[in-house]
């Protein structure tokens, strides 16, 4: 029903899939010059970044008089993190982990409650009508809106925080699946039903996949959303370990420059899950389904 198998000749799945009424797409790729735009992307990236940090420094130190860390000077005591120098008191491995656990747990949760509740109300047209409204207002609220009510719930500490990401998280994962599945073409399940495929097969051998690319969309935005609310929950709910109780601390103390070994933390974290996760789990599911993003 759905052509996932990539065994078959070109001409043998393609003929198939005419025959069974489906559409169907398939793009030779050059696996090689892929994985080099890739890379050659994340150095420009980087590069422009670097760049654009030195401009800034030097515009704001010679305009205001103030001292702003340099690349350079950042990179050296990031090295000195690595190697044992503790930052705010503790280690930044212990940071860093103390900051994982929480956005691990959180987004764990709301991956899960999200894909069930989007798939639930992709299949349910009733049950879609009646709650897609209100998850929709839950995504306009911003991260740290939802403070105030993870303080009067849970208090001071880690449930506050775990809260807070699992609310930011979740409503775009649901949307998003749950928008997936809607928009399966009606070719699909036309043909499951003629076969005498049931309600459960249908959803787990045509609807499910034929909707993934939209369900790691909704996960990939997920995380990005709650790894940004994860260290603005760390910076105001009292917890006293994490990447953003160190950016936090650091303007207190002055300690600009460990504040930007914290941000070069976790933008690494951040670009490391989505090259090294989302980008290979996406380019497997292209692969299974036909599909190439090569222009």
């Amino acid at each position: 029903m759905f052509p996932w198998n990539r065994s078959r000749s070109f001409q043998q799945r393609m003929s198939q899939a005419l025959m069974d009424g489906e559409p169907f797409f398939d793009f030779p790729r050059d696996r090689y010059i892929r994985v080099r735009r890739n890379l050659l992307g994340v150095v420009a990236g980087i590069t422009i970044i670097l760049l654009l940090w030195v401009l800034m420094a030097e515009i704001v130190s010679w305009s205001k008089g103030v001292y702003f860390p340099r690349p350079y000077e950042t990179f050296i005591a990031l090295a000195d993190a690595l190697g044992g120098t503790p930052i705010q008191g503790e280690s930044i491995y212990d940071h860093t982990a103390a900051s994982l656990y929480r956005w691990g747990v959180a987004y764990l949760i709301a991956a899960l409650v999200g894909i069930g509740l989007g798939c639930f109300l992709g299949i349910s047209q009733r049950a879609h009508q009646l709650s897609i409204v209100s998850i929709y207002i839950i995504q306009m609220i911003p991260g740290l809106a939802w403070i105030p009510i993870a303080l009067l719930i849970f208090g001071l500490g880690e449930m506050a925080t775990i809260f807070m990401i699992f609310m930011t998280a979740f409503p775009p994962i649901v949307i998003t699946v749950s928008s997936g599945i809607r928009s399966v073409p009606r070719t699909y399940t036309r043909v499951a039903k003629m076969v005498g495929t049931d309600d459960l097969r249908l959803f787990s051998s045509t609807l499910l996949p034929a909707s993934a690319l939209s369900l790691i969309d909704g996960l990939r935005i997920g995380l990005a959303n709650s790894w940004r609310v994860l260290i603005a929950a760390e910076m105001v709910v009292g917890v006293a370990l994490g990447l953003g109780y160190i950016i936090i601390q650091s303007r207190y103390d002055l300690d600009f420059v460990s504040a930007f070994v914290s941000i070069i933390v976790i933008c690494f974290i951040g670009l490391l899950v989505e090259k090294t996760l989302f980008v290979v789990l996406e380019d497997k599911v292209r692969d299974r389904m036909g599909l190439s993003k090569e222009g």
